[in-house]
């Protein structure tokens, strides 16, 4: 099923999208982050950030001798869309079971502030912006450390906002999960709350998706031949086709846009819009191809902090010290998103330092003691 096809045959709802992400998961390489925060990576640099981003394909013999011949990059391939290669100076692949290709692409940063400046992620092509900062407090005993990223809202991807359709805690709630709306509620009542919500979120998608088409066809209206009404009569007409394609309250999945139009102008006029051979099709194609890749935005990601974490943020601490947020396009539609952590690591020279002035005081006193005896 090729992805145009896929993007006009469906219905603009919450569950259709899920229902595409099915069909296009499959494509979308598995991408992990890992940020190490003053640690030792790799080469052996020690007190360096480091950032790594892996990911795999399988790739048969056949394929790896076909993209890897000559001077091609030997990187497990296709290469995720997310990802700016350009933000790394190393790399390296492995082969595993299954012929399983595992590319790693890493590099190492004096401060946090530089490691953002290089942010590896992407989405429709423009990088991910996001700024660091890592305090650290000296307690003689132990050095605290607490480290913050925060990636910048990419709302504005959609042309109409979501506040005009749901209150802003709703919103953070559906896409992030904060602040929790449903604590301490019944099984019932959350279960309510939930199919209050849900028509809000699917119309604005729908709409936003509407405006797209909408909004290009405007756009190229005079590429057009012998449209059945002018382009000032077509923008008029806005309200009347949004009802017509999307009426209020309809759960039905499955809507060819194609010949929705044609049934409402009585005309095969717009049939180019939606011919994935033609240059006005796949320009389309792409612009609703924007809209939805931010939900199909997934990159885990996993955070090292020096000594042992004491305070996750709103990570899950793992079994081997490390950190992990779930880190979806979703959580980037209603405000920045924060991933912070705080940890303590033992200064073992200072405990050196504190026992030996022990040490000494216990020496000098029994000294003076035995030299007054």
């Amino acid at each position: 099923m090729k992805t145009s096809k896929l993007v006009y045959g469906l219905r603009f709802t919450v569950y259709g999208l899920l229902v595409a992400l099915l069909f296009t998961s499959c494509y979308q390489p598995k991408v992990v982050m890992k940020t190490v925060i003053e640690g030792k990576g790799y080469s052996n640099f020690v007190g360096y950030n480091f950032r790594d981003i892996t990911y795999s394909n399988v790739m048969l013999q056949e394929m790896r001798d076909s993209m890897w011949a000559g001077d091609n990059l030997k990187w497990s391939y296709p290469l995720p869309e997310c990802l700016n290669t350009n933000a790394f100076m190393s790399t390296h692949t492995d082969i595993g079971e299954g012929d399983t290709v595992t590319t790693t692409f890493w590099d190492a940063f004096e401060t946090v502030e530089e490691m953002c400046e290089r942010t590896p992620l992407q989405l429709n092509g423009v990088r991910l912006r996001s700024k660091a900062k890592l305090d650290k407090r000296f307690r003689w005993f132990y050095t605290e450390y607490t480290f913050t990223e925060t990636f910048y809202c990419v709302g504005d991807t959609f042309k109409l906002p979501a506040t005009d359709y749901a209150d802003k805690a709703e919103i953070s709630y559906w896409f992030t999960g904060q602040p929790n709306l449903i604590e301490g509620m019944s099984g019932a009542e959350a279960s309510q709350k939930l199919s209050d919500m849900e028509p809000k979120i699917t119309k604005w998608l729908n709409d936003n998706l509407f405006k797209t088409g909408f909004d290009f066809i405007v756009a190229n209206y005079d590429s057009i031949a012998n449209p059945p009404v002018s382009r000032e009569q077509f923008i008029e007409l806005h309200d009347s086709l949004a009802n017509y394609l999307l009426p209020e309250g309809d759960d039905i999945l499955a809507v060819n846009i194609e010949d929705a139009l044609r049934d409402f102008f009585h005309s095969n006029a717009y049939a180019m819009f939606f011919d994935e051979d033609t240059p006005c099709g796949q320009a389309l194609n792409k612009e609703f191809l924007n809209s939805l890749n931010i939900f199909w935005f997934n990159v885990p990601y996993t955070l090292s902090m020096p000594g042992t974490v004491i305070d996750p943020g709103t990570g899950t601490l793992q079994a081997d010290g490390t950190v992990f947020y779930p880190f979806t396009g979703e959580r980037l539609i209603p405000q920045d998103y924060t991933i912070t952590a705080t940890s303590r690591k033992t200064n073992l020279w200072a405990c050196i330092v504190s026992a030996l002035i022990v040490l000494l005081a216990i020496g000098s006193f029994l000294y003076r003691r035995r030299k007054r005896d």
